[in-house]
């Protein structure tokens, strides 16, 4: 209670930004021989297989006519047997999916621990790789979600999986492509609409609950800082012609989006509270300023993956911003 009540004390709305900060998303690396180069060698190790995840991702189609046929000659063993081979193989694919959360989980904690010593200010300023790690993990975690609301295939394939084993397992010598254990774990995993967030808001929440010498405020400030400066950046012509490509534009846009997403999660009263450190109405629209074709998954992103936009306290004038 301590912890919340100093939080709220500090939030007078006004959180003030130095001028000109600008956050290198394309360039920023690590001074060699340093804790910043080992933490980023160890993170990229795992973030830069998050391309591959997503193409693999982008490429999932299911198996829904051999389900389909399954389910409605479900005392043909034919067609059972070739649902199931159908998609064992896609089960494994969204396996890989899971375990790969497994070990972004463990790279998240790794950089928190860096990117939370410090004031929120002087740490994005210090460790400017390391931010754009975790901006990367941020824009890996709205594409991974997008995708699997998305694609109801995944559900569908992973519950007639479930279903299947059940068979399966009576029959001596069966092979499943993971173990019952996994395919609870998975099961829980992929029960979310946005599993990714899931499991970063609740790395974070475990993070700060584990690390209580930590000031909160060093935890749920990293975000609505970073979120701040996204904005101010997106903001200011003079910035933003420092991007060498466009597409960091949008880059830092969605970074913004999912920073704003994880305040919103791990903070007691959230993001949309009249005096959050986060300016959400600027932020807002500066979304709607943009081209519809590029924003509008970020503006439902906003709309349906936060968790307090809905609450009393959020100032109608917000609420009909977002929602119209």
């Amino acid at each position: 209670m301590g912890n919340l009540l100093q939080l709220l004390k500090r939030e007078d709305g006004n959180t003030k930004l130095p001028d000109n900060v600008f956050l290198d998303f394309e360039n920023a690396l690590p001074t060699p021989n340093t804790n910043d180069e080992d933490v980023y060698n160890a993170v990229e190790s795992v973030l830069g297989r998050s391309e591959e995840i997503l193409d693999d991702l982008k490429s999932y189609s299911g198996a829904n006519a051999p389900i389909r046929q399954a389910i409605k000659n479900n005392t043909n063993e034919s067609d059972q047997d070739t649902a199931w081979k159908a998609v064992c193989p896609l089960v494994s694919r969204l396996n890989n999916y899971y375990q790969y959360s497994l070990e972004l989980e463990n790279q998240i904690e790794i950089l928190l621990n860096v990117l939370c010593s410090e004031p929120p200010m002087d740490s994005l300023e210090n460790h400017q790789a390391l931010a754009k790690q975790f901006a990367l993990i941020l824009d890996f975690v709205l594409a991974f979600d997008d995708l699997k609301m998305t694609n109801p295939s995944i559900q569908n394939d992973f519950s007639f999986y479930r279903r299947m084993r059940n068979r399966v397992n009576a029959t001596p010598g069966a092979e499943h492509e993971v173990s019952n254990e996994i395919a609870n774990r998975m099961s829980m995993f992929y029960a979310y609409p946005t599993p990714m967030l899931k499991m970063l808001s609740t790395t974070v929440t475990n993070f700060v609950t584990k690390n209580k010498s930590l000031p909160l405020e060093n935890t749920t400030d990293i975000f609505s800082t970073m979120a701040n400066l996204c904005r101010c950046m997106i903001e200011d012509p003079g910035l933003t012609a420092r991007f060498q490509k466009r597409a960091t534009i949008l880059f830092v846009l969605r970074v913004m989006v999912g920073a704003i997403i994880l305040y919103d999660h791990v903070h007691p009263v959230g993001a949309f509270y009249k005096r959050s450190n986060i300016d959400i109405k600027s932020s807002i629209k500066l979304l709607k300023e943009q081209p519809p074709s590029t924003v509008d998954t970020l503006l439902n992103a906003l709309r349906y993956s936060t968790v307090h936009l809905k609450d009393e306290e959020t100032p109608p004038s917000t609420k009909k911003l977002l929602l119209d």
